[in-house]
Order: structure tokens, then C-alpha cells, then sequence
């Protein structure tokens, strides 16, 4: 078998166990019941849930990482090393370790302090937001960081030198530069944030109607050993996963193009 042939073959190899793993639902799959879960109010709140604190945790993701990125990408500070070791944190630890450091860090004075004087978190939706967005920062800021490594800085220099101060050339040369990257960093985590499970039944349990995303759903149904209940919200999430990343690729195609 030749090297092409041999690379095709493994990417088919991959097509094949995903696309199994989709297909095999399809054994479980009842029409009916899938109307029912998708028609229940308790599917629908947990749809507005996941997608309420999947775009929080991104948008928050997003604000704090593209500074921070930014700095990693053209800086040499006290601490930098430190800071991108600890980027990797969210893939060495798994999500559930990472929800129970924050169940912690809630129960420790500083946390108890918050808690009582700032706001509520453990088993709230905030609890949640703060969950997914701790699972997302560390790959958000990976992906932001590579962005701006790939803008030229002779750009920034150049508009340095013709007046604009060091947050102007920013804001006007270096993210228009790094947008593809941005944009990307943000679907990424949001994909990451929506289908987030570990850290967010850690933190923020499993209470119908109240802190209950569509992966716990799932998980719920699951335990409840309704599976054609779980087959079907299986299948919403992965549905609406792909069209937010199918629909946001045709627009920025567009976007890209022009």
C-alpha cells in the first residue's frame, strides 16, 4: 500500500468510528419519543440553559484570554512560563477534578467569603458559567496566543511609528490581523462549553429546571435507564453542536471572501 493510500485509509478509519458511534443510535432511536423530548419544557430549559452559559463562559473566555494572549504572544514578563504551563491544566486535569477544586476553593474562607458577599455560586448558573469558562480559558488562550504569533509584529511597529499609541495599533492592526483566530477560539470554546459535563455537575449538581444542562440531561436520562430518552437528547446535542459550527463556517467563509 502506498504512503497516500495509507494516509486515506486512516482518515476513512476515522470517518468509520465516529460515524459508527453516530449511526448505532439509530438502533435505539424512537420517533416519538424524540418529539416528546424535544417538545418537553424540561428539554427546552435545558436547551436555553446550555446555550445561555455556553456563550457566557465563551464570551467571558474570550475577554480575558485575548489580553492575556496577547501578552504571551509578544511579551517577556516574570511568570510567563508559569502562566503557559498552566494553560494545559483544564487537558492534564479532568473536567470533574477541575469541578471539584472549585467546590474546594467554595467551601475554603476566601470562598465562603464570596459566596456570602459577592455572589452565590455553588448550584446556581452562575456556578456553572464559572465552571465552563474554567474548563475553556486555558484552550481559548492556546488558540488565541497562536493567532497573534502568526500577525506580524513588523505591522504594529510600523503603525507605531507613524503615531498610534500601543492600544490603538492593537486594536486597530493586530485584531483585524488575528480575526480568523479569534473567531475560531470562540466556536471552539463554546463547543467545548456546550457539550461540558464534569466540572458542571460538580459545581452546579443536577436540579431539574434549575441548574440542569443538556449534558446532564443526558446524563439523568441515562441513569434514569431511559435510553431512548437519552438517545434523543443525544441527538439535539449533537445537532445543535454541528449547525452552530456548519452555520458559522459558511459566514465567515463569506466574510473571509470579501
Amino acid at each position: 500500500m502506498t504512503f497516500r493510500r495509507t494516509t486515506i485509509v486512516a482518515a476513512l478509519a476515522v470517518l468509520a468510528l465516529y460515524a459508527g458511534l453516530l449511526l448505532s443510535l439509530a438502533w435505539f432511536l424512537d420517533l416519538e419519543t424524540l418529539r416528546s423530548a424535544v417538545r418537553s419544557e424540561r428539554t427546552l430549559f435545558s436547551v436555553r440553559l446550555s446555550l445561555w452559559t455556553a456563550t457566557s463562559a465563551a464570551l467571558l473566555a474570550l475577554l480575558l484570554g485575548t489580553p492575556a494572549a496577547y501578552a504571551l504572544s509578544r511579551y517577556r514578563f516574570p511568570g510567563r512560563e508559569i502562566v503557559n504551563t498552566l494553560l494545559e491544566l483544564p487537558i492534564i486535569v479532568s473536567p470533574a477534578a477541575l469541578g471539584a477544586m472549585l467546590l474546594m476553593f467554595f467551601n475554603h474562607p476566601l470562598g465562603v467569603w464570596i459566596e456570602n458577599h459577592i455572589a452565590r455560586f455553588v448550584f446556581t448558573v452562575a456556578g456553572i458559567v464559572l465552571a465552563q469558562f474554567v474548563t475553556v480559558l486555558g484552550v481559548a488562550v492556546r488558540m488565541l496566543k497562536a493567532a497573534f504569533d502568526e500577525a506580524p509584529v513588523e505591522l504594529e511597529t510600523v503603525a507605531r511609528t507613524l503615531g498610534a499609541t500601543p492600544r490603538y495599533a492593537w486594536r486597530t492592526v493586530t485584531l483585524p490581523l488575528a480575526r480568523r483566530g479569534l473567531i475560531a477560539a470562540f466556536i471552539l470554546a463554546w463547543a467545548k462549553a456546550l457539550g461540558e459535563f464534569g466540572a458542571t455537575i460538580m459545581i452546579g449538581g443536577t436540579m431539574a429546571m434549575r441548574t440542569e444542562t443538556l449534558p446532564v440531561a443526558v446524563y439523568l436520562r441515562l441513569a434514569g435507564a431511559d435510553i431512548e430518552g437519552t438517545v434523543a437528547l443525544i441527538l439535539l446535542l449533537v445537532v445543535i453542536g454541528l449547525a452552530a459550527l456548519f452555520a458559522t463556517r459558511k459566514l465567515l467563509g463569506t466574510a473571509f471572501r470579501a
